[in-house]
């Protein structure tokens, strides 16, 4: 695996300059070397979110369904076992009703029908959502973890939830041993030297490694570009993380694990309806991840429920200081619930709907008046239901991310230059990742791994990572731009982006809004190659650093196409960085009180025809920069097209 180092500070606590760094502290590196024990660890060892003993009046574990249920909800819905969720699947699996080896087996039986073909940057005529899995792997991955749930109902260690779950990992994330491509075969021979941190505790919660989704090109893409959408691979996927959103929900993993620098794992989660938690920056290790934008980079779960997501985050997340001190000043200090609360169990919270969170429609009009008829139905129908469940939801103004005098980070009108380097003018925005880039070797990394491949792999990647200057594209001209951006730029980009977070945070207090309720989407999903009206400041989250989950509120109308072109309609919570938790329980209220999430597409299978498909890809894609995860690129767009 590529070898890089140091990542950004923890925007919200701290500021420490390139000269500050402690010598040899080693930030953050696209493999990490050792597993840190962290909070949900420690929780996780000792039975928080394991089986002690069932409860005496009920077959069922804490925080999991009974057996009896689950078998019920499967006569009682026609269900498959690949259809259940995990907190059922665990349920069964804990009881020895079901074995790892046999859920392990139907979902590479699903994957080999449906999947389609394997190593394919395309669109390969089918949901196209692993890019490659590890048979074998799997299947000696869920015979170690039958064994230890076997030893756990005859008396011994108790066997963590997670245990014997299949799952898929984005292609950007390494896993020991496996291919980590980052969406393209520009990075063929990348391979992971072992299992990153927040890999490795789902590995010891006995979590199966099922193989890679697929993702966009080097991560770049919201559209997603290679996957199909799992009610109908006709239509768009999301991205950049698309083949994890559509694994989860097409059923060919219990879930997926994506990787967000602007949208990745919203985007994807929204357009094929899964629950999804884009975490706060720092709640889990991002070290053994292809970064993108490091200091903005996160991990999080894509499932089927809001339950699954957070037994699934709760695995992951927790301090890893040799290889992310980001996650030394994470918000989130105990697990995240996996439950939900019935009555009234949002009395008290205020949600708040901001009127500037504008659509790419319009960047005036209130976002709800660019909404489609179901959409907005659908939108107003959880409105009520929240309110139902106790909740205060009111409209309010939020904050304007246009305008530098409420946005002083990356606004979209009036550019703010800190200093010049290299002939380009140096944003905020700017000055903190490219020298966050520098910190972790992002340029030098990519150079080293081009040396050793050959010359049209090397290329591709120059064209893609490195910087022209003096008239010459090069790796060093990139390092050289990173490592240019002075100290006190990138302080002040800090402060501002610390400052944006704070007036976001008094923009809600002044309205007494615990968090916010947007939607991703204002319209269905489209047909691949256009993405429907969505949220113009999507990377909005990811600059504040804060938390956001994505789940189902209903599904457009049946048109009588075959096949099915009903999709789903989602919408996302989004609070400050200490509002993991409440998010997520507010989530679960809403999945305890409503069924949208337990709703099943129908198979696909494969096109006799896909059209036009290429194995291997000779250049790199381009990127509609209005679409793009990386920041730069998407606030250079946003100025230039005057939104």
């Amino acid at each position: 695996m590529l070898d890089s180092s140091a990542t950004a500070d923890a925007v919200d606590d701290v500021v420490l300059d390139v000269e500050d760094a402690p010598t040899g502290l080693s930030r953050r590196s696209f493999v990490g070397r050792a597993t840190v024990a962290g909070a949900a660890g420690a929780l996780l060892a000792s039975g928080a979110l394991a089986p002690a003993a069932r409860a005496a009046d009920t077959d069922a574990l804490p925080g999991l369904p009974s057996v009896a249920a689950v078998k019920a909800r499967l006569e009682a819905k026609k269900l498959r076992t690949v259809d259940l969720e995990i907190v059922e699947l665990a349920a069964l699996l804990q009881a020895g009703e079901l074995t790892s080896v046999e859920l392990t087996t139907l979902y590479l039986e699903r994957i080999d029908a449906l999947n389609g073909s394997f190593e394919t940057y395309d669109d390969n005529g089918a949901y196209g959502a692993f890019i490659r899995i590890d048979r074998d792997g799997a299947l000696a991955g869920a015979k170690a973890a039958d064994a230890r749930l076997e030893a756990a109902r005859k008396g011994g260690p108790a066997a963590p939830y997670l245990c014997g779950i299949p799952i898929g990992v984005k292609d950007s994330i390494g896993l020991k041993g496996q291919p980590a491509q980052n969406g393209s075969t520009a990075f063929v021979g990348n391979l992971g030297i072992e299992d990153p941190p927040a890999m490795a505790r789902l590995r010891e919660q006995g979590i199966v490694f099922l193989g890679h989704t697929v993702c966009s090109e080097y991560s770049s893409s919201i559209a997603g570009t290679f996957a199909g959408n799992a009610w109908n691979h006709r239509y768009v996927p999301g991205g950049s993380s698309q083949g994890s959103g559509v694994a989860a929900m097409a059923r060919l993993a219990a879930a997926a694990i994506g990787e967000e620098t602007g949208g990745s794992i919203i985007v994807p989660a929204s357009a094929n309806g899964a629950s999804a938690i884009k975490p706060a920056l720092g709640t889990s290790s991002v070290a053994g991840v292809m970064p993108l934008s490091p200091g903005v980079d996160v991990i999080g779960p894509i499932a089927r429920s809001m339950a699954d997501a957070s037994l699934i985050l709760n695995a992951m997340m927790g301090p890893d200081p040799i290889n992310d001190p980001q996650t030394l000043s994470s918000p989130v200090t105990e697990a995240l619930p996996i439950t939900g609360r019935m009555g009234k169990p949002l009395a008290g919270l205020t949600i708040g709907v901001p009127q500037t969170d504008w659509m790419t429609s319009s960047t005036t009009a209130a976002p709800q008046t660019q909404y489609s008829a179901e959409n907005l139905a659908a939108f107003n129908a959880l409105r009520a239901k929240l309110q139902d469940l106790g909740a205060t939801v009111k409209d309010f103004r939020g904050l304007n991310m246009r305008l530098p005098a409420e946005n002083p980070y990356n606004p979209s009108t009036g550019a703010v230059t800190l200093e010049t380097v290299d002939g380009t003018a140096i944003s905020p925005s700017t000055a903190v990742v490219s020298s966050n880039r520098s910190d972790t070797r992002y340029a030098e990394a990519v150079g080293e791994f081009a040396a050793t491949r050959p010359f049209a792999q090397a290329t591709r990647l120059l064209a893609n990572y490195g910087r022209v200057s003096g008239g010459v594209r090069s790796f060093a001209n990139a390092a050289a731009f990173n490592a240019g951006i002075s100290s006190r730029a990138r302080r002040e980009g800090e402060r501002r982006r610390r400052q944006l977070a704070a007036n976001y945070k008094a923009a809600l207090d002044a309205e007494g809004v615990d968090f916010m309720l947007v939607a991703t989407f204002g319209s269905k999903v489209t047909l691949r190659g256009n993405l429907p009206v969505y949220r113009s400041f999507f990377q909005g989250p990811n600059a504040l650093a804060w938390p956001m989950v994505s789940f189902p509120i209903g599904f457009s109308a049946d048109d009588g196409a075959t096949p099915s072109t009903v999709m789903p309609i989602t919408a996302q919570f989004l609070g400050p960085r200490d509002t993991t938790s409440m998010i997520t329980q507010a989530a679960l209220d809403y999945q305890a009180a409503t069924d949208w999430h337990q709703r099943v597409p129908t198979d696909m299978a494969p096109l006799a025809n896909p059209g036009r498909r290429r194995a291997e890809r000779t250049e790199n894609l381009e990127v509609d920069p209005l679409q793009s995860n990386d920041p730069l690129i998407y606030e250079e767009a946003m100025r230039e097209a005057g939104r």
